[in-house]
């Protein structure tokens, strides 16, 4: 069987899987019934990433590929509109959106470069997008929606000055959600932590830093400490129901310094 394959001959299998006499699953495929592996393979990539091994990344970007090739098929089936399209469409796109690489323009940075591009953005959308805040997908986490939410806003001005009016911002929030939880009252409680998930995630975007990706490798921390704490208690032969919360703190430091030192 060949080894190398071409663009075409993936096209071309993905026709066949549809096509009479191809894989019935593949044949009832929608662009809603898709969704979901849409969203799977892209955190499969970024594992793959975080997990720095070109192999995997390699094997999971094919993956991710294979869903706008599938969602063209789906269109081309249709009469809408052909992968020829997409690419055309992208490209086009591409060469507008850079005119200072296609183009006369001059751009001194990087953070030029985003604003131009906003600009080209809002000049290409015209009336679809009458808000600062338009054209942040409703499906994001929210976390990362929160994210781009404030960076739209800092784009006209609408942000704070210095990182530590931000850090006061998230003390006032923190602190009304403490008196939210000594009222009682689960509404408002919910509001104020909502408030101080706000704060911080424009915190991190006021650093630098992608609250929803730090959050991510938090939690990805935490699954490893946990397995680790969860081994060495069988080693030793004590179920972990069992074990008292000292000797899990004592693993979960243990399971820290094995972390930094690289051995899990």
């Amino acid at each position: 069987m060949n080894s190398h394959y071409t663009f075409e001959q993936l096209l071309d299998i993905m026709r066949k899987l549809r096509s009479p006499g191809g894989c019935p699953w593949d044949a009832e495929q929608t662009h809603e019934s898709l969704t979901r592996y849409l969203l799977e393979e892209t955190y499969e990539v970024i594992e793959a990433i975080d997990e720095k091994s070109p192999q995997h990344l390699k094997e999971e970007l094919g993956d991710l590929l294979l869903q706008p090739i599938f969602h063209a098929a789906i269109a081309e089936d249709s009469g809408d509109f052909t992968i020829d399209d997409v690419i055309s469409t992208l490209c086009a796109k591409l060469i507008r959106r850079h005119p200072h690489v296609f183009g006369d323009l001059e751009i001194k940075d990087s953070n030029a470069q985003i604003e131009n591009w906003e600009k080209i953005k809002k000049l290409e959308k015209g009336d679809e997008r009458p808000s600062a805040l338009s054209g942040v997908p409703d499906h994001l986490p929210a976390l990362l929606k929160a994210h781009k939410i404030s960076e739209k806003a800092s784009r006209v001005g609408f942000d704070w000055e210095h990182a530590d009016q931000v850090f006061a911002k998230v003390m006032e929030e923190l602190h009304e959600f403490e008196e939210a939880w000594a009222g009682g009252n689960p509404a408002r409680m919910e509001d104020e932590m909502g408030d101080l998930l706000f704060a911080i995630a424009n915190l991190g975007r006021f650093l630098n830093l992608n609250p929803e990706e730090a959050l991510r490798k938090t939690i990805n921390r935490f699954q490893k400490r946990f397995s680790f704490v969860e081994a060495e208690l069988l080693r030793l032969g004590v179920p972990m129901q069992n074990a008292s919360l000292e000797e899990m703190d004592t693993l979960w430091e243990k399971a820290k310094c094995a972390e930094r030192e690289s051995k899990f």
